[in-house]
């Protein structure tokens, strides 16, 4: 059996906009890994555990961007508007289809 490893943000599916593509788009938003993480061939383990630490940091804001101080609003907004740019242009759609 192998075990299965994460792509990387940079190969992940629309842009990293996956729920391990934002695991790792919020390690770099709150400086938990570097922003040059793509985390490119990190096992579920490593991943579960990147989670944890982006869960724990999302606490004290209630996991919602808007609570976030300036500087980490800013960061979010500058690292997600620039995946949903990339997204869209490989052709992403966010509308949800009707079996979704």
């Amino acid at each position: 059996m192998t075990q299965q490893t994460y792509a990387g943000i940079e190969q992940d599916n629309n842009a990293g906009l996956t729920h391990l593509g934002r695991i790792v788009r919020d390690a770099w938003v709150f400086d938990i890994l570097p922003e040059t993480e793509t985390c490119a061939g990190w096992d579920a383990a490593r991943m579960q555990n990147l989670y944890e630490q982006v869960y724990a940091a999302w606490e004290p804001y209630a996991h919602l961007p808007s609570r976030l101080p300036e500087a980490l609003r800013e960061r979010h907004e500058r690292f997600y508007a620039l995946a949903i740019t990339t997204a869209r242009d490989r052709g992403w759609d966010a509308e949800l289809g009707e079996d979704e």
